[in-house]
């Protein structure tokens, strides 16, 4: 059973164990999804976490940031790196340009859903090589919207995309996969948490709100459950979070 992180720090620890597992086992587009406040503003530091996936293997490691800037960013922090530090590509240089034969994996760090169609492009390009999408955020109903463009895009590109770690605390809630396990949904309690679903599929919705609706009404007395204790698990996080930019 897969035990809720209480820091950040845990969370990337499994983050990385079911991306090692996700690798051994030959799954080609994987994302890891750790969706706490602010966890973008630290893409940078965590793909350098990440790498490490790679030990031995770097050379055929490409690590590619959203937009030129912050793959300059990298390379200025990081300074001369055993893999290779690039972009998506911009109206002038193609995401086509942006790949090699050398390349054997590709770390995708922090994509939005502006830039969906490039990430499709480049996991197609990718063919058999293993793409790691890092914090993606491809689903942002705002921009991509929800019709038929949309809905086609999901079922042409992102559903062949792994969660393989995800983890997500809501309200009183955590919604936590670690590959190969199960998709888990935790119910937060006075000592701690309380495994209160076991899912093959991500619950979301009103499937989501139905198992914690039906969690509460197994409580003996509703009324005096304490209050969840969501500033401790996100305190934790933010100090390592902290700790990571300096």
């Amino acid at each position: 059973m897969v035990e809720v992180p209480s820091s950040l720090e845990q969370a990337v620890t499994q983050a990385k164990e079911a991306a090692k597992l996700a690798l051994e086992a030959g799954v080609g587009r994987i994302c890891l999804e750790i969706i706490i406040p602010e966890i973008a503003l630290q893409a940078q530091p965590l793909a350098l976490e990440f790498t490490t996936l790679f030990e031995g293997q770097e050379s055929g490691l490409k690590v590619i940031f959203p937009d030129t800037g912050s793959a300059a960013l990298a390379r200025r922090d990081w300074g001369e790196t055993p893999f290779q530090v690039t972009d998506l590509g911009s109206r002038a240089t193609a995401v086509e340009q942006k790949i090699s034969e050398a390349d054997e994996a590709f770390l995708l760090v922090c994509p939005s859903s502006v830039e969906v169609e490039t990430v499709e492009k480049l996991c197609n390009l990718a063919d058999h090589r293993p793409v790691i999408l890092l914090i993606p955020q491809l689903e942002d109903v705002s921009i991509v919207g929800i019709g038929y463009a949309a809905r086609q895009l999901r079922e042409r590109f992102i559903s062949t995309l792994e969660s393989v770690y995800y983890f997500r605390p809501l309200d009183g809630v955590v919604v936590l996969r670690s590959y190969p396990s199960p998709w888990l949904v935790y119910l937060e309690k006075e000592d701690g948490y309380e495994l209160i679903a076991e899912q093959g599929q991500k619950p979301m919705g009103e499937a989501l709100d139905t198992l914690i609706n039906n969690a509460l009404k197994g409580e003996e007395d509703n009324t005096n459950q304490p209050q969840p204790k969501k500033s401790g698990i996100f305190a934790s996080m933010q100090s390592f979070l902290k700790a990571l930019s300096q």
